[in-house]
């Protein structure tokens, strides 16, 4: 398999002609890279007026490997060819590298890139790409793997320390300026190479990246003395080094790697529209930076929080008065690393009358709103200027007893577990468990093996008063904030739980038609696509000139869709065929209207030209009607490989292994027909508006917009 790296952009406050000058100093050897032996210069080729000048060298590395596996190989040294395209009139420099030692064997390229600044032509940017494909090695490809990646991983932490140490040589030298190159006739005569000439002084940086200008809740950026702070900003498509650093964390070169890859899958398949970055980097962290695994469940959480409306949980949904009484938890103020604080009070609460008064839906959807608030939070105090991506809970169990073993209340908490699970990985940052009684471990058994590994490695549990003692709950929370009821001295304005009236009990009938309307209704619909069988569904339109309005997302596979007008009805499909008409499966179902001997110009036509639809993307339009009969919406399997459209790998696509067969493709789709008076907006017809599904990204707030109402949307164009 093709391993694969993607730096993000680098940026060196000074001048490129100076880098340059640093970046030279590291030929024909470097001490600060012991591996790098030595280099010969192959080629070498300069202009006529100086502005192009390009040099082909071979490297001499010596690699840290096992000496028994440099014996097998018949090699102590291995060698790679470098070409530097420098041009000094557009100030870039291009590197490309690829191994000549076991070519036919191992193949490693590598590119690399020194331009200007472009919003500050005094700083330089860095970018950096390579791949490593071993075809085979004498049985020890897995080996030589890992020697290669951490071998690149060390340079890569090195590039940036070396380009330093040479700078500061530079200067210790009296060197702090390298004129630009100038066309040979307007140069000065006596001006040199290098000159001790002090440049001017920089400019503050204007960010065009609207992620960082606007900060990651779409407010203005601050430091905490309310200097304005200048920060690198890079195209769309691309992340800067310290951005990542000041906004994500510290994470490793091929960490880093991992999140701009995704990204720009995402990127490419929703044509910008993505979740933040925080977002993708939380379900890389919970599938330890498999590319594959997290894309998986990425986009299946997408999926989920479209289809559930969950992106507007906080704007349209109020939780019932029932909660707001008795259920014991709320958020107060932070931990000492800046985590918002949530306290939850489970051992005060009355869980089995929570579920007989609102029953399952209610409390997972209030878990949902919590859980979304907290992400809001993270934002907030990110601003700060340390990253904050996830929260720490602190949950009182004094009062625990059998009755929250009650089994319809377990199921439900588990269900919620599984989740939030799905949905929200690495969001906890710390769970402080207080005052365990001994009925906890009984509940523990229960839970415990729903949660995540690594979710369970961030509890700590205290039993009794332990949590006042040392290594207890002042090492991670300020003296000040901890609540009163745990011998702290502030007021915690979370409610106290206590038992629910029995009068507000609903009954099974009551809680399994609310438990209904409240999230298995929804406006989407599934539906499985096979190979030579298209799903279809059928619209009548009585009126010229209306608007047929759809919104899939394509959850499996590529498909073509497609739009037909009849004069006639199809025939409806029948209910207990399995064969040409209806296709009944888990995925969804699978229904062809258009007759077998139907033909194309004849009782049908193609009112739009088809449109391919990659797997992932989400697709929007619309279609104003010329004639009334029936139109006919379809999807079709497509049978391009859908690697085609993405640089990462696909092959081992998590999500098309999960379906047994591969000539299946699953899409969600939801149709409506407006009237030409109701419709404002674009009339472009199959208008493929590729969007992101969640508000996560705040460019997702920015597309199409539904109004929502009882779960019944009305899209409006706008």
């Amino acid at each position: 398999m093709v391993q694969k790296y993607q730096s993000p952009v680098r940026v060196y406050k000074h001048p490129f002609e100076l880098i340059m000058a640093a970046y030279e100093r590291r030929f024909p050897t470097c001490p600060l890279i012991p591996m790098f032996v030595d280099s010969d210069t192959v080629n070498e080729f300069r202009s006529e007026d100086g502005a192009i000048h390009i040099i082909e060298r071979r490297c001499k590395l010596d690699i840290d490997a096992p000496r028994l596996l440099k014996k097998i190989a018949g090699v102590d040294y291995v060698y790679f060819i470098q070409k530097n395209s420098l041009n000094s009139r557009e100030r870039t420099l291009h590197i490309e590298a690829h191994n000549e030692t076991f070519s036919n064997r191992v193949i490693i390229n590598e590119l690399c890139c020194y331009s200007v600044h472009p919003e500050n032509e005094d700083w330089t940017c860095f970018e950096q790409s390579a791949s490593l494909d071993i075809k085979s090695f004498f049985g020890f490809e897995s080996t030589v793997e890992k020697i290669a990646m951490k071998q690149y991983t060390s340079n890569i932490k090195k590039g940036k320390e070396i380009i330093e140490y040479y700078l500061r040589q530079l200067e210790e030298e009296g060197i702090t300026f390298v004129p630009r190159w100038t066309p040979p006739a307007a140069a000065p005569s006596l001006e040199t190479s290098l000159s001790c000439k002090k440049p001017a002084a920089s400019l503050t940086v204007v960010v065009p990246d609207p992620t960082l200008k606007e900060g990651l809740s779409g407010e203005p950026l601050s430091t905490p003395s309310g200097a304005a702070e200048p920060t690198a900003g890079t195209p769309d498509d691309k992340l800067d080094a310290d951005y990542i650093k000041r906004y994500l964390g510290d994470l490793t070169p091929l960490q880093e790697s991992c999140l701009i890859r995704l990204r720009q899958w995402l990127q490419e398949t929703h044509k910008g529209k993505i979740p933040k970055d925080e977002h993708i980097l939380r379900f890389l962290r919970a599938r330890d930076f498999n590319i594959d695994k997290a894309r998986e469940t990425m986009c299946q959480s997408l999926t989920w929080r479209k289809q559930h409306q969950v992106d507007y949980i906080l704007d349209t949904w109020h939780p019932p008065q029932v909660l707001q009484d008795y259920y014991a938890g709320g958020w107060h103020h932070h931990d000492k690393d800046g985590r918002p604080l949530y306290v939850l009070r489970l051992g005060q609460m009355d869980t089995k009358g929570l579920v007989r008064a609102l029953g399952e839906e209610a409390l997972l959807r209030y878990v949902l709103s919590i859980n979304e608030e907290g992400l809001r939070r993270c934002e907030e105090n990110t601003k700060v200027g340390r990253p904050i991506s996830s929260w720490t809970c602190l949950v009182d169990l004094e009062g625990l007893n059998m009755r929250h073993l009650w089994r319809p209340g377990v199921k439900a908490l588990l269900r919620i577990i599984e989740v939030v699970e799905a949905n929200y990985p690495e969001t906890l940052g710390r769970l402080l468990i207080l005052r365990a009684p001994r009925v906890f471990p009984v509940l523990w058994t229960l839970v415990s093996p729903f949660i995540d590994d690594n979710t369970r490695r961030k509890f700590l549990i205290y039993a009794g008063n332990d949590y006042q003692g040392p290594g207890g709950l002042l090492d991670y929370i300020d003296k000040e904030i901890i609540p009163d009821f745990l011998s702290g001295e502030c007021m915690c304005e979370v409610p106290e739980g206590g038992l629910v009236p029995k009068s507000l009990y609903r009954t099974a009938e009551e809680l399994e038609n609310e438990d209904l309307k409240l999230w298995t209704e929804t406006i989407y619909q599934s539906a499985s696509v096979f190979k030579g069988a298209p799903h279809e569904i059928l619209i009548q339109i009585v009126d010229a000139s209306s608007v047929i309005t759809w919104d899939f997302d394509v959850c499996k596979g590529d498909i073509v869709f497609n739009i037909y007008h009849s004069k006639r009805s199809p025939q409806p499909p029948k209910k207990d065929s399995l064969g040409a008409h209806s296709i009944t499966s888990p995925g969804g179902n699978n229904v062809q209207l258009i007759d077998r001997v139907w033909q194309l110009g004849r009782d049908y036509s193609m009112v739009e030209s088809p449109l391919i639809c990659k797997e992932g993307e989400s697709v929007q339009g619309s279609h104003v009607t010329r004639w009334p009969g029936f139109y006919i919406l379809q999807w079709k399997f497509h049978s391009t490989p859908a690697c085609a459209a993405t640089n990462l790998p696909r092959v081992d696509d998590v999500l098309a292994s999960l379906q047994v067969s591969s000539h299946k493709c699953k899409v969600m789709y939801y149709t409506e027909v407006i009237g030409s008076e109701d419709f404002r907006g674009s009339m472009t017809s199959l208008e493929s508006s590729h969007s992101g599904f969640s508000q996560l990204s705040a460019a997702t707030t920015s597309s199409s917009q539904s109004h929502s109402s009882s779960m019944i949307s009305r899209w409006r164009f706008c």
